[in-house]
């Protein structure tokens, strides 16, 4: 079976001073790289970057040619790496993503980035419904606080909440610890 690893949206606006900061993204994206260079070390031919850029600036943040939507530094392509380019929650609607993947013969994916509420959900979501055994890496993913009826859902129970729901019938959900320690 071919592995490999989507890095979803890990891209400047989510971190301190962007335009739609999120809770802990730092240990997030250091848990991402992690798991990047051991897919680099072990599967270089299998790594896919995911940015995405706003259709629309009505969404605020993700502007086309802006510091905000460039990728994070702890996780910029290597010149050989894919880059996917979206503009919807779903890393696989109107892309090359699933095309790529399956001309490389890959059936199983490792999936990590922000927001986990969000892009996290919908490309986990879409991959399994696509046929691809999912492994989604609940440490290296973040999210923010959420408002709904003048009421606050902290980020931390907004990223369990979806964790939670994903694990078992849509992806099996591990640590980057975990991950690290299975694969070596």
């Amino acid at each position: 079976m071919s592995t490999a690893l989507i890095i979803v949206d890990i891209q400047n606006d989510y971190f301190p001073n962007g335009k739609m900061e999120l809770s802990n993204p730092d240990q997030a994206a250091a848990n991402a790289a992690k798991v990047l260079d051991w897919f680099r070390q072990n599967k270089k031919e299998n790594i896919y970057h995911v940015q995405h850029i706003a259709s629309s600036p009505e969404l605020g943040f993700f502007l086309p040619n802006t510091e905000g939507a460039e990728l994070h530094e702890t996780v910029l392509p290597l010149e050989h790496e894919n880059m996917i380019v979206k503009n919807f929650p779903n890393s696989f609607l109107k892309t090359d993503l699933e095309s790529k993947l399956r001309e490389k013969g890959v059936t199983m994916v490792v999936v990590v980035g922000m927001m986990t509420h969000m892009c996290i959900d919908a490309t986990v979501r879409a991959a399994v419904d696509l046929g691809f055994e999912t492994t989604l890496i609940g440490d290296a993913c973040a999210t923010r606080d959420l408002y709904y009826e003048n009421k606050v859902v902290p980020a931390e129970q907004v990223h369990y909440a979806f964790v939670g729901a994903l694990n078992g019938m849509y992806a099996n959900v591990i640590s980057t610890e975990d991950f690290l320690q299975q694969n070596n």
